[in-house]
């Protein structure tokens, strides 16, 4: 009788010993989910924010290009016009 005392005790100390080990590994896993979800947070604010200076670059290109290529449509709008009034003469 003493001996199934004996090995009843040292089954629940076991079981105790188990439990508040799986404890702490289901924490630590829970905080190691929660770091790898604010890390891929962080990578995915970052690579938006690079999207978003990179239209803004290629926009305000564009828009120097357009401005460029108008200006030289009206230097020569204004070129056929001084011919066109030349050739009147």
């Amino acid at each position: 009788m003493k001996k199934s005392l004996f090995v009843a005790a040292i089954a629940a100390i076991s079981l105790v010993a188990c439990k508040k080990t799986e404890a702490n590994s289901t924490e630590t896993a829970t905080d190691s989910v929660n770091a790898t979800a604010d890390s891929a947070t962080t990578a995915i604010d970052s690579t938006a924010n690079a999207t978003v200076d990179t239209v803004k670059a290629n926009a305000d290109a564009a828009k120097d290009s357009v401005k460029a290529d108008a200006k030289v449509a009206k230097e020569e709008v204004k070129a056929e016009a001084k011919k066109e009034e030349a050739a009147k003469k």
